[in-house]
């Protein structure tokens, strides 16, 4: 009893948190060059607040700031820009960059990331760097804090336990959610988010309960379930339901046009990354307690914990789309 209640308290802060778990805000400065060494700057998009009272852009040495012009004199706007308050309102900064060749450039800043060496107009390739190592940290980041993706992957676990199978169960969760996410971040899937998300929470509520009545069925001797026959194949089917929340969130921060594979394939990569290294730390935490009290005792509290904090936010979520 003392297990089950521990584990109903954690996972109620989860629940708290849980609804939130794709808000991530981006705030927007663009940089626009009038002369040689001369730019306008201003903040073009942010959340309810002003990024501007939130936001403090450190600028390279050698620019000076007067009111909304920014002189950078013979060097031009070369050198490290960085940003405070990134990541405490606002997830990311897209500082992008037109100069009056008719080059553009898009830098993104994180909390982990906050500054970026500026070369000009003329180098694209470190441009390109940057952003693949920023956009990289973000997918990290969005799948280490989405808390609904990271309990429906525990629900997977529970249900083909670390064997064999579960390499494909991963992998055709992985192919799919990287298929939609492209495919909305390109323009050629769109759906609303509120019907995406609360599907998200029934998927972890269906997971989880097969995975509760696993050992049932097999006590007794019952048909298996489709989810506990292949479960490959539900892990894929609503992996492209995940991958519409991902792009979501990626919509959220937005793509620079310049480099849009290389951020879209670097977020995904980081997605992929951030869900390899919790897979990991489950199987390290599955190896150290699998044969201790707590261990054996665990399965049923958490899997009906986890199904009890995923239909709390279908409901939550089901409701927000009720006019």
């Amino acid at each position: 009893m003392k297990l089950a209640r521990l584990l109903a308290r954690l996972l109620l802060v989860v629940a708290s948190s849980g609804t939130l778990a794709h808000e991530m805000s981006m705030a927007e400065l663009e940089l626009r060059e009038t002369r040689a060494g001369e730019f306008l700057w201003q903040w073009t998009a942010s959340g309810s607040k002003p990024a501007g009272g939130e936001l403090t852009p450190h600028w390279p040495a050698g620019c000076s700031e007067q009111g909304n012009l920014l002189r950078c004199g013979p060097q031009g706007l070369s050198g490290e820009l960085t940003m405070d308050g990134v990541g405490e309102r606002y997830s990311a900064a897209l500082v992008k960059v037109y100069w009056r060749d008719g080059q553009s450039r898009v830098y993104t800043l994180t909390e982990r990331q906050p500054g970026v060496h500026l070369y000009g107009s003329a180098d694209d390739k470190r441009g390109m760097g940057a952003i693949a190592g920023a956009y990289l940290l973000l997918g990290v980041e969005h799948i280490l804090g989405g808390i609904d993706h990271l309990l429906f992957v525990a629900s997977l676990l529970f249900l083909v336990g670390f064997q064999r199978r579960l390499v494909w169960t991963i992998t055709a969760f992985t192919l799919a959610h990287s298929l939609t996410l492209a495919s909305a971040s390109l323009g050629w899937l769109t759906l609303r988010s509120a019907p995406v998300e609360a599907t998200i929470a029934l998927s972890i509520v269906l997971v989880a309960a097969e995975a509760l009545n696993l050992k049932r069925a097999r006590a007794q001797g019952g048909t298996p379930s489709l989810a506990q026959r292949l479960p490959a194949l539900v892990a894929f089917l609503f992996g492209l339901v995940h991958g519409l929340g991902f792009a979501g969130a990626l919509s959220e921060i937005g793509l620079p046009q310049n480099h849009l594979a290389t951020a879209l394939l670097t977020f995904n990569i980081g997605v992929e990354l951030g869900q390899l290294a919790a897979v990991v730390l489950a199987w390290v935490a599955w190896r150290l307690l699998r044969n201790t009290a707590f261990g054996l005792r665990a399965r049923t509290p958490l899997l009906y914990g986890i199904g009890s904090v995923a239909a709390y936010w279908s409901w939550l979520r089901i409701a927000a789309m009720i006019p």
